[in-house]
């Protein structure tokens, strides 16, 4: 008797409970479906030709489904099968210097990849008692944002501005800067160019840094359902890396294209439109995405997960519906400002928009200290400059001021795709404090600022070391930045 349970017990084991449908009809990516009484949504439907769908509504009726791949081999009739299980995909480290699709399938054709694990696509974000505050810098490079707007590990940060303002040129500079920082970057495509994408892909290649960094791509060229699915994608790779303990960081370019996709399938779900027809949901699809960033405790590996959203404005309007709510979503936001652009200021960052909620937490004591009033100079200068506009004479108070805010600005523009060490940020900003290169003609000052760091490397390699090592200005390296300023301007009057 005891055989014969042992026996039924081990055969129950390897039950495997399935439902059963039937394909009512087809219409652009969506499925409906007769049956499946059981579903939920997020699951993961197979169809009889292969293709896998998404559950993404039902009513007593029927089911929703997004068909994920080939739409025209799924017809009508065709039955169906239903696992009661979420939509999974594979993840690992064997994603590295790849570049997957919507499903974590490899686009590049290098052939298969092993994964490690399979997770949930769609997860609910760690609960507060799982975090810690955000305080570890995420170094960006690019001067005016680590000094100004500083960007923590765990941060979601929103990059928003008009179309040609330089937004993805700000989140591929950030990945070229993590290159030796123990840091996994995911740079995720959502309905950009075919074309731009190899473009940038060829960048990656060509700086050398896939081995730290993979794509995950969706292209205009793909369904509204693979645009919709691929920032979840991406966020469940990135979430391996995280419970694994290492830093990630993901950008999302851009959810504005992301916003047109679900509203597309919105529509044909028949989903009565809100304001400026998206639906009322819209807001928890992102808000479902960018909860998902954190910093773990330690007990938890202590790993982090940082995203750079990057939403497109039209004419320089901030109060668009998607925009709105991914500024009340996010930690702060990177405004860039076309006339800023076009002045000849880039990265064009509108000081007076940008802001980072995190703040001078997020800084090494020698960028906080030496970065607390740059904000307000800048400010101040531009609004003096307007005013300067209208008088023909100023007095040698307002001149001197001007002339810092010209210095400010010289310091503050830097070259596309040239990322600046923290020891270079923190060698010019000191100088910035001294008044130094107020003193300079303002074509030289661009000749000091270009190197200045070189010279510091070549004479005094230990200081830069002594920066990188301890991240504050104590007596020591104050001192011998000093003696190198005078080194090295006395070497250019002769």
């Amino acid at each position: 008797m005891n055989t014969i349970l042992n026996n039924n017990q081990t055969a129950l084991n390897f039950v495997e409970v399935k439902e059963i449908g039937r394909v009512k009809d087809v219409k652009k990516g969506i499925v409906r479906i007769h049956g499946l009484p059981g579903c939920i949504y997020g699951q993961l439907i197979r169809f009889s030709a292969g293709a896998k769908g998404l559950v993404i509504g039902f009513d007593e009726e029927e089911v929703m489904v997004l068909v994920l791949g080939d739409e025209t081999t799924v017809n009508s009739g065709e039955e169906v099968v239903s696992q009661i299980e979420p939509l999974r995909i594979p993840v690992g480290y064997g994603f590295i210097g790849r570049v997957v699709n919507a499903l974590a399938e490899p686009l590049d054709n290098r052939g298969y990849i092993k994964a490690d694990d399979y997770y949930p696509v769609f997860r609910e974000a760690m609960g507060v008692i799982e975090r810690i505050p955000v305080d570890e810098p995420l170094e960006t490079g690019v001067k005016i944002i680590d000094a100004v707007i500083p960007i923590g590990r765990g941060q979601r940060e929103l990059i928003i501005g008009d179309r040609m303002t330089g937004k993805t040129t700000l989140a591929i500079d950030t990945i070229l800067n993590q290159k030796g920082k123990d840091v996994i970057c995911i740079y995720c495509c959502i309905g950009r160019s075919q074309a731009s994408l190899i473009k940038l892909i060829q960048l990656l290649h060509e700086r050398e840094v896939m081995n730290y960094t993979f794509v995950v791509a969706a292209t205009g060229l793909a369904s509204p359902n693979e645009q919709y699915l691929v920032p979840y994608t991406a966020c469940a790779l990135g979430e391996f890396f995280m419970f694994n303990g290492k830093h990630v960081l993901i950008v999302f370019d851009d959810l504005t294209r992301h916003a047109w996709a679900y509203r597309q399938i919105s529509l044909l779900l028949e989903r009565a439109p809100g304001r400026e027809a998206y639906p009322g949901d819209i807001f928890y699809i992102h808000s479902q995405l960018l909860e998902r960033a954190a910093k773990l405790r330690q007990e938890l590996g202590g790993g982090s997960m940082t995203f750079l959203p990057i939403v497109e404005t039209l004419q320089g309007d901030f109060t668009g519906y998607i925009q709105t709510n991914l500024v009340s979503i996010t930690d702060g936001q990177i405004y860039l400002n076309t006339a800023l652009f076009y002045e000849g200021f880039k990265p064009a960052i509108d000081l007076g928009l940008s802001i980072s909620r995190i703040g001078s937490k997020a800084q090494t004591p020698a960028m906080r200290e030496l970065s607390r009033m740059l904000r307000l100079e800048y400010v101040q200068y531009r609004e003096l400059l307007k005013m300067s506009r209208l008088r023909t004479r100023r007095s040698p108070e307002i001149e001197a001021k001007l002339k810092r805010g010209k210095v400010l600005t010289a310091l503050f523009t830097q070259d596309k795709h040239s990322p600046v060490s923290l020891a270079e940020e923190i060698v010019l900003f000191y100088s910035f404090k001294l008044h130094i290169m107020e003193l300079l003609p303002i074509e030289q000052v661009y000749e000091f600022k270009s190197e200045i760091f070189s010279f510091i490397r070549g004479n005094y390699p230990e200081l830069i070391k002594k920066i990188e090592t301890k991240k504050e200005l104590t007596t020591e390296i104050t001192e011998i930045l000093d003696k190198c300023f005078t080194e090295f301007l006395k070497s250019k009057k002769k």
